[in-house]
């Protein structure tokens, strides 16, 4: 019988040339064989696979190389040091916006209400709600399947979220809150440049918005002053190069402070803006 570390070895050769982290790659998929975590399979890397268990390997190994993300392979994926429930129907959380978490805690209070718009796997609504448990929570998602989703993983804060369905503000008709976040479909139907594979098996409406990418943009800023209190923050992540965009909208519609916050990465991540503060 094979070894666990020679099995992960041998995995990561055949995984480099679909992915850029083959040998984590490889460490996933055969943890959830194993029902082991990363530390055990390297604790206990010359302990023997059971022919049954280095099949079923072989057979998550056979869908990663056919471009499918880990997440949905294995169902979950780790945002900020949560584990979520992830598949089709929702986009798998990426490192990248857990910048859009930690600048929309620099916001956030206790007392604030915070709504997340196409919240998907519930995401950055449950990592904000995981530091600041007694603010108010809104979370609005169309897909139902999705928000089903997002409701099993709100289970795992001490937060109240209020979950909702239906398209943008729509379900909170009247409503305002001190800090709307979103991270909205930004891929434009016209892109010609290297998209990545795995988002083929993500759902098209959480990544295409309109033929520059800037639709689900627009709306969400044009709408957001009527959904937020006086001197209320928006923040929404979007493409690497939407920043310049993403603040002249910010500011054809009133708002002030405007920024745009790279990632790791250096690339434009994030904008935000903030409302007038009428009362000075």
């Amino acid at each position: 019988m094979t070894r666990i570390s020679d099995l992960i070895r041998a995995a990561a050769r055949v995984l480099e040339d679909v992915s850029d982290s083959p040998r984590l790659d490889a460490e996933l998929l055969l943890g959830v064989v194993l029902r082991k975590s990363r530390t055990q399979l390297l604790t206990y890397g010359d302990e023997p696979v059971a022919p049954g268990d280095e099949e079923l390997f072989g057979e998550l190994l056979g869908k990663r190389l056919e471009g499918r993300p880990v997440a949905h392979i294995t169902g979950t994926r780790e945002f900020w040091s949560i584990p979520l429930k992830v598949d089709t129907h929702t986009l798998v959380p990426r490192p990248e916006t857990e910048l859009l978490v930690e600048h929309a805690l620099l916001r956030t209070t206790d007392s604030s209400s915070v709504l997340d718009l196409g919240t998907g796997s519930g995401a950055i609504i449950i990592a904000i709600a995981s530091e600041r448990p007694h603010a108010r929570y809104t979370a609005i998602e169309q897909s139902a399947e999705a928000l089903a989703i997002a409701k099993h993983n709100g289970a795992c804060v001490e937060a109240s979220i209020n979950w909702l369905q239906g398209s943008w503000f729509e379900p909170v008709a009247g409503e305002r809150f001190d800090v709307i976040v979103s991270n909205p479909p930004y891929i434009g139907t016209d892109e010609t440049g290297v998209i990545d594979p795995e988002l083929k098996y993500e759902p098209k409406d959480a990544l295409y918005s309109g033929r520059d990418g800037l639709d689900a943009i627009r709306e969400i800023v044009a709408k957001a002053p009527e959904h937020l209190n006086n001197a209320g923050w928006l923040l929404f992540e979007h493409g690497y190069g939407q920043g310049e965009a993403s603040r002249e909208i910010l500011a054809a519609h009133g708002f002030v402070e405007i920024s745009t916050i790279c990632d790791l990465a250096g690339l434009p991540r994030i904008s935000s803006g903030r409302l007038p503060d009428l009362q000075h």
